[in-house]
């Protein structure tokens, strides 16, 4: 066991963090809004969910992802869930204020708003069972599978980095922000998981068809 190999999966777990989608958008949105509790929690509820998936890949339980009936549940329901959160977003978007430092968003509601984003994305899910899974074959292959948990684990301290740094970086924004660019940011935000739940929405119905 190498310090390097173990520093490439904590960075392998920092990049799967990185793409841009609809957690790091409501990641950002509630952190430029609210501060930086409200960020690191939507990412700690995304986390929850990224561990739920993993451990169903560790677990070989891959099998009930696959059922028809499941996939197009996640991804109406997944749409669902975003279209109301950017639409919620747009509407509320006026009234945000920078002197508002709490927001109008508990912690709980940020938290679920995370966690049922990634439960609920079929893209998430697809993304860890080929991503994760080729991990662990690899993993297995080379070092055996006894390093399995330790590895995944590294896995995991690159997703947690990335929440904090976003959640630092959203804080430190607020000081450069006026009301006018804090309700640019808020639509644009919105359009985003607007455009993912649309998305999320059609692949549902082509499944049923």
């Amino acid at each position: 066991m190498s310090i390097s190999l173990l520093f490439s999966y904590i960075l392998l777990g920092f990049t799967l963090a990185a793409p841009i989608g609809p957690v790091n958008s409501a990641r950002l949105d509630k952190g430029i809004k609210n501060g930086f509790w409200h960020a690191w929690i939507v990412g700690a509820g995304s986390m929850i969910a990224d561990g739920i998936f993993m451990l169903i890949v560790y677990l070989g339980m891959v099998n009930f992802l696959e059922i028809p009936i499941v996939q197009i549940f996640l991804w109406l329901f997944g749409g669902f869930i975003l279209l109301y959160s950017g639409i919620e977003g747009i509407i509320n978007a006026g009234v945000v204020s920078l002197d508002n430092r709490n927001g109008k968003d508990s912690l709980g509601k940020c938290f679920l708003t995370g966690f049922i984003m990634s439960i609920t994305s079929p893209l998430s899910i697809l993304f860890w069972l080929g991503i994760y899974g080729s991990v662990l074959a690899k993993t297995a292959q080379m070092n055996g599978p006894g390093s399995l948990l330790l590895y995944s684990s590294m896995i995991f301290l690159g997703l947690t980095l990335w929440d904090l740094l976003i959640a630092s970086l959203t804080t430190g924004l607020r000081t450069f922000l006026n009301s006018y660019i804090l309700k640019f940011i808020s639509i644009i935000s919105g359009l985003s998981l607007i455009g993912f739940g649309l998305y999320f929405v059609y692949e549902g119905i082509i499944e049923i068809l």
